[in-house]
């Protein structure tokens, strides 16, 4: 049983490290947060709390800490801007006390390169003083670095003279306030693009799921057909591909690498060479299989992956035959596809060498343990990279170079079409999104294990959508160990998802803020927010977008306070607007004047119903079968609310003058969702001032069911259907091209006329 004899002191401390005495939900309501929670999160942070000493002990030694370390392990500056000293702590021996030293300073960038050095001191006596365990621990400022360019560097410091020495190391960050914005935005044009689910897409030569191939051919067709200046997709992110629960974009293995099933194997000049892969793929049987997978309504995951591996695996085999010449570990490349491959192997360095060697651990493991074993399960010497891994990798050398390569051939080939969009002078083009967390059981969690909270999930509190609030089962990171990393994580992932194409929609950005925790194995209602250094991580986002010329839009939806959406957009990060949610006090819809201009405005997403679902009430009749309406007031309730939201959508189209033919303010007249009230909704939102504005290619298409229902896993079909239309059909499908007509009418920066 816990020792709660002191209360107070819990809550000191838990308050100390960011954790949320009480929050108000999104209705206003208050909740406070029980000494349970804080306990439980406090545990999952890394600290002892489990008795009254062990927490006093805790918080003595969080409070000590900034005076046991040379120096913090990191520090951001504005470009530009005056800040204010960097400050070290000397550990002063016995005897030493009135020495007078000198501590001396070298900042390098990133290429190592020696930029500033100098020295502060001496005069030790003159600086704060904490005594601890009988030592004197003196602080010494640094003057703050000026004129560094934006970019990372690394500053360290040494004190001479002390017994024993000292040295300490910390990452500075210089960066822009502002994120990038392109110049077609800066102008004031306004842009509009489509959204697609990428293995949503269907087409008579793919495998089973759309791939990088089709993801080109819908690129060059909405730009040069319709106009579309961005192509948003949903998060590419590598998954296990297994059903039910490694197949949700939004829990990958790794958001740092590529899924595989999205790499269009029949391009690939080794497969083409490889006698013994032409041979399995023109068998009848394997032409078989894939026209079976290519003609189901839902995508097969399991089956898509096992054969898209097996053709891997062969075109890795041809692909070392022809390319290189000895054998691993020391393979000697001999053509320039070959020397392309070890560059991105060294470009990409120990981040992918560790997702490759998680993949084939994971393969190795599963030979001789229960596939459902994780790496949390693994022997002790391989269930965190350390020195045991570096023997494991040097005798699996030639398998961790095969799931290099995999990861090459994606980013290749997704690179091509990023390119092609440049060569296209889209204004924008590939539109990325980057998911909240991965998997605990993934590679992405067994590689940055220090600084994830496995003792608890992420989700939201309570709302009228999900009344007993929300439980994503994602580990969250430790602002705390993620700090005291110098924030390597978040730079990775920023980084490997703002280079491949023009914007990026960051899931759940107010988790840069706050995030709400909930301790492992209790329901989200015991849950509560832990704060996050938010400036330091806008300012990471803000180089990041700087550097890559990304656009960042941050996914803003649900219990948002309003200094938060302030200060976001003080860094020119976009505000995410969904139709069926931007709505006035009174519950009608927003005229299209009163959406902000720097925002992106869509009609409904991957977690809502399609526009043709929500007019037929498929959502309703979905969880109604789900149980989810748990009685018939709850049900009438649902169809009624269904009914007054229906007939606000028709009052605000005739505000706009946009209703269309035959149809009127009485939903007796449009009983049905239809193309042209589509295109009068896509209108609505492109007349907003919204400098993008997004069009779902499910409701062009008029799809009924959505992507994904929350809170289902296994009793829902989420994330794999089809588009019933094909790319090759969805390229004349005349319901685009007027949709398209009717955004460019509105927004006509394109290239649909040439």
């Amino acid at each position: 049983m816990h020792d709660s004899s002191d209360p107070s002191l819990l809550a000191t401390f838990a308050e100390r490290v960011g954790i949320a005495a009480d929050y108000y939900d999104i209705s206003g309501m208050l909740h406070h947060t029980s000494d349970d929670t804080r306990r439980a999160i406090l545990t999952a942070m890394g600290f002892t709390v489990d008795s009254t000493a062990s927490l006093t002990e805790a918080l003595r030694a969080w409070d000590d800490a900034p005076w046991q370390r040379p120096c913090e392990p990191v520090r951001v500056l504005r470009e530009g801007e005056p800040g204010s000293p960097l400050s070290c702590c000397l550990a002063l021996e016995e005897g030493h006390e009135q020495s007078a030293e000198v501590v001396e300073w070298q900042i390098r960038d990133e290429a190592n390169e020696l930029v500033q050095e100098g020295q502060a001191g001496p005069g030790l006596s003159a600086g704060e003083v904490r005594v601890l365990d009988g030592r004197r621990h003196v602080l010494v400022e640094i003057p703050a670095p000026v004129g560094l360019s934006l970019g990372y560097y690394q500053l360290t410091i040494r004190a001479k003279g002390l017994v024993g020495g000292m040295v300490g190391t910390m990452r500075l960050i210089v960066a822009p306030r502002q994120c990038y914005v392109p110049p077609s935005i800066e102008a004031n044009q306004r842009l509009w693009g489509l959204a697609v689910q990428l293995y949503s897409l269907s087409s008579d030569r793919n495998w089973g799921c759309g791939d990088f191939t089709d993801l080109g051919r819908i690129v060059e067709w909405a730009w040069t057909g319709l106009g579309a200046g961005v192509i948003g997709l949903n998060p590419l992110h590598a998954l296990r591909n297994t059903r039910p629960y490694h197949i949700s974009p939004y829990a990958p293995s790794s958001r740092l690498y590529l899924n595989e099933l999205y790499i269009d194997l029949e391009v690939l000049p080794e497969f083409s060479k490889s006698e013994e892969a032409q041979r399995q793929f023109h068998a009848p049987e394997f032409q078989a299989k894939l026209q079976t997978l290519r003609e189901s309504r839902c995508v097969d995951y399991d089956a898509i992956g096992t054969v898209k591996r097996t053709m891997l695996e062969l075109a890795y085999r041809e692909f070392l035959k022809d390319a290189y010449r000895g054998e691993h570990p020391n393979l000697q490349p001999t053509t320039e596809r070959a020397r392309l491959l070890e560059r991105f192997i060294q470009d990409e360095g120990t981040p992918l060498e560790l997702y490759a060697t998680f993949q084939t651990l994971e393969e190795e493991r599963w030979l001789i343990q229960s596939k459902s074993a994780t790496w949390h399960d693994w022997p002790k010497e391989l269930a965190m990279p350390g020195q045991p891994l570096r023997e494991f990798a040097r005798h699996h050398q030639a398998r961790i170079h095969f799931f290099q390569y995999v990861q090459w051939v994606a980013s290749e080939q997704l690179n091509g079409i990023r390119r092609k969009s440049e060569q296209l002078a889209m204004p924008i083009g590939l539109y990325h999104d980057l998911a909240l967390g991965a998997d605990r059981n993934g590679a992405e969690a067994w590689v940055y294990q220090s600084v994830l909270a496995f003792g608890a999930d992420c989700g939201a509190p309570p709302d009228p959508f999900a009344p007993e609030g929300q439980n994503w089962g994602l580990p969250p990171m430790n602002p705390h160990a993620l700090r005291a990393s110098g924030y390597e994580l978040l730079i990775q992932l920023l980084r490997h998802n703002f280079r491949a194409g023009g914007a990026i929609r960051l899931d759940h950005v107010m988790a840069f803020c706050r995030l709400f925790w909930i301790p492992r194995g209790r329901p989200a209602s015991e849950g509560t927010y832990v704060q996050y250094p938010f400036e330091d991580l806008l300012a990471i986002v803000a180089l990041e977008s700087i550097r890559s010329k990304t656009v960042v839009i941050g996914e803003d939806l649900g219990t948002v306070p309003d200094w938060i959406r302030e200060q976001l957009a003080k860094a020119r990060v976009l505000s995410y607007r969904v139709f069926y949610f931007e709505r006035g006090g009174d519950g009608g819809w927003k005229s299209p004047g009163d959406y902000p201009a720097q925002s992106l405005a869509v009609a409904t997403t991957h977690d809502l119903p399609t526009l043709t679902g929500f007019w037929a009430g498929e959502d309703l009749r979905v969880r109604e079968g789900l149980g989810a309406l748990i009685d018939d007031a709850a049900r009438c309730q649902a169809w009624e609310t269904r009914q007054r939201d229906k007939s606000g959508i028709l009052s605000a189209l005739q505000r706009e003058g946009l209703l269309p033919h035959g149809v009127t303010e009485d939903l007796a007249t449009a009983p049905a969702m239809t193309s042209d009230l589509c295109r009068a909704i896509h209108l609505y939102l492109a007349r907003t001032p919204s400098c993008i504005v997004l069009a779902n290619l499910e409701d062009g298409l008029e799809e009924l069911s959505q992507t994904n229902l929350p809170g289902t896993v296994d009793s829902h079909s989420n994330w794999t259907r089809k588009y019933a239309v094909p790319v090759e059909k969805v390229l004349c499908d005349e319901r685009m091209r007027e949709l398209g007509a009717v955004l460019r009418s509105a927004r006509p920066l394109g290239n649909a006329e040439r």
